[in-house]
């Protein structure tokens, strides 16, 4: 029933100015997604499909939510989306500095150092976001995941049904990486530092005899570091950045060994 009136508040928002059933399905899926029972993204058919009409909730909710004043203790700001206040109720460890949003869901077991996670996201048991990553708006991040410190995961609001970045449980990305525009990267893949994954970035697999480009997708377990592909230009000729996967994550290469290790199981300097 709430997707029946989020549709119909998309198609007309003014439908959730007043109280209403329009504006009370706007809350209600605020208040699922906040619980974890609801979310942007899921892969529970085996593919990954997007909930637009949830995506399409939170942005009616910026449309709902007063702006309020938010305060810890000599500090205040001034906005629409609180932060999340529960997480020892919830099993976390969540270090000072670490911000949540309302709307995220952070499952117990997850370590939080200081980073934010923005509405809609979904950061899973085990994962561990480091200091000063950012976990977009909508972003989907697995199970016993490693963030390094810095890592930019983009969000994404709008349009509903765009998907937004997915990272599958297991993975590793490096310091200072950046993954956006609904990049997928799949189970167990390790990026290392500094890569740049756009939805048009070439991905270019150079492991066999012929090299095989992607884009959006980081196939399961592969090992992805920066790279340069040259072009003609008529100024001359430059080079432009790329992503190499240059191997695969090996059976020993657990999910508890260092992102240092699993590259180096490739002869990668780092």
């Amino acid at each position: 029933m709430h997707e029946k009136w989020i549709r119909e508040a998309l198609a007309d928002p003014s439908l959730v100015d007043g109280e209403g059933p329009h504006r009370n399905a706007v809350l209600d899926t605020l208040a699922e997604l906040d619980a974890g029972r609801l979310r942007v993204a899921s892969d529970d058919t085996g593919e990954w499909v997007v909930n637009d009409w949830v995506q399409g909730a939170i942005n009616l909710y910026f449309r709902v939510a007063p702006m309020a004043r938010i305060e810890a203790g000599e500090m205040s700001w001034f906005d629409k989306i609180p932060p999340r206040t529960d997480h020892a109720d919830r099993g976390l460890r969540a270090v000072p500095l670490s911000l949540v949003r309302y709307g995220a869901f952070v499952e117990p077991g997850a370590v939080l150092m200081p980073c934010l996670v923005n509405i809609g996201a979904r950061v899973g048991s085990g994962s561990m976001i480091d200091t000063w990553a950012t976990v977009g708006s909508c972003a989907q991040v697995g199970r016993d995941v490693h963030v390094a410190g810095g890592v930019g995961i983009g969000g994404v609001l709008e349009p509903p049904g765009a998907r937004p970045v997915i990272i599958e449980d297991g993975c590793f990305l490096g310091s200072r990486c950046i993954v956006v525009e609904g990049v997928h990267v799949g189970k167990e893949a390790v990026i290392g530092a500094g890569v740049v994954l756009t939805a048009s970035t070439p991905i270019i697999d150079v492991r066999g005899p012929e090299a095989q480009t992607l884009k959006g997708h980081v196939p399961p377990r592969s090992v992805v570091i920066p790279g340069i592909r040259e072009r003609d230009f008529p100024a001359g000729r430059y080079g432009l950045p790329c992503a190499l996967i240059v191997g695969e994550r090996k059976a020993s290469t657990d999910r508890k060994t260092s992102l240092n290790a699993a590259l180096r199981d490739h002869d990668v300097a780092v």
